[in-house]
């Protein structure tokens, strides 16, 4: 599977390895990013395709050069685990931070300046004692519409652009446990939240939902992250597994925009639950997606086929790979 782009991979405990040649060979990142870092999340610039931002356990940081180094932007979020970063698709210069304990950032001179937007968010869960921030979506069909999921403190939507947001209730969308939130454009606007055992859908920018009844459909019922074809929206991909720390996983694919989905063809059995997905617009067909446990696979062919990376690593939580 190797080929002419970059792999970046954020670890717990470990840093980011980057693979410059396509999982043939690997090395850690250099710069301001600690060898020792947890990093929970990789985010790839829209307009830049070589610059990539990292949310770490100390802050958050920009690569320029594809992930071979990073530079720790100075913000208030310094001494706070950085989870999600989203950038606005149509002003770049806007971006948007999720953190542990959850709160909300937003820069809108490309991350020189930052300030914490209001929103009202749990300080304590029982399920992981201190709520996080682990989806963040700028709507590429309208990017005043930003949306926030919080394990565990349910959705947050913003029509503003992030100045003012409002919780969806658990009216819409029943489990405040959310993993994942993707917006899908094909023809209509979906938003799509991914829970540990359903996935619900708006076709109304979140005043309505609907559950897509995955867990009769899906091999492995505990969902998390979402991904979709960057130039087919209706292909979607869901990581699964069997519990948060289980010892197996799937990933399950639906060219129809959801309504059916089939479990894909892995060349061996995941050590744990798939957590994550790597996609870029420079190639739509590449696909990447790791294990919670340090695994990865890629597809050339957008989930027809795949290959398992041969190095593995300690736990996962950040993806993301690059056109060299």
């Amino acid at each position: 599977m190797s080929g002419n782009y970059t792999i970046c991979v954020g670890t717990i405990g470990t840093g980011v390895w980057l693979s410059p040649d396509g999982g043939d060979s690997w090395k850690r990142a250099g710069g301001d990013l600690w060898n020792e870092a947890r990093v929970f999340g990789l985010t790839v610039h829209p307009r830049e395709p070589r610059s990539v931002f990292a949310g770490a356990n100390d802050g958050i940081y920009k690569s320029s050069d594809g992930g071979m180094s990073f530079m720790r932007l100075d913000s208030p979020m310094n001494d706070m685990d950085v989870w999600r970063i989203a950038i606005d698709p149509v002003n770049p210069d806007i971006i948007f931070a999720g953190t542990r304990p959850a709160a909300l950032y937003r820069s809108k001179d490309g991350g020189r300046s930052w300030q914490k937007r209001p929103a009202e968010i749990a300080e304590s869960c029982p399920n992981v004692r201190i709520p996080r921030v682990t989806a963040l979506t700028v709507d590429p069909s309208d990017h005043r519409v930003v949306w926030a999921g919080l394990e565990v403190d349910g959705v947050l939507r913003s029509k503003d652009g992030g100045e003012t947001w409002q919780r969806i209730p658990l009216s819409g969308i029943p489990d405040p446990d959310i993993h994942d939130i993707a917006v899908t454009v094909n023809g209509s606007t979906t938003v799509l939240t991914s829970t540990p055992r359903e996935i619900f859908a708006s076709n109304d920018r979140g005043d309505t939902w609907y559950p897509l009844m995955v867990k009769e459909q899906f091999k492995l019922g505990y969902c998390r992250h979402l991904a979709q074809k960057a130039d087919d929206p209706a292909t979607l991909f869901v990581a699964t597994g069997n519990g948060a720390a289980g010892d197996e996983g799937a990933i399950e694919r639906s060219t129809n925009g959801g309504r059916s989905w089939q479990v894909m063809n892995l060349p061996d059995e995941p050590n744990s639950p798939i957590w994550n997905f790597a996609t870029h617009v420079a190639d739509p067909g590449l696909v990447l997606a790791c294990s919670h446990y340090g695994e990865l696979y890629a597809s050339r062919d957008a989930g027809n086929h795949w290959a398992k990376v041969p190095r593995e690593f300690t736990e996962i939580r950040g993806l993301a790979w690059v056109p060299n």
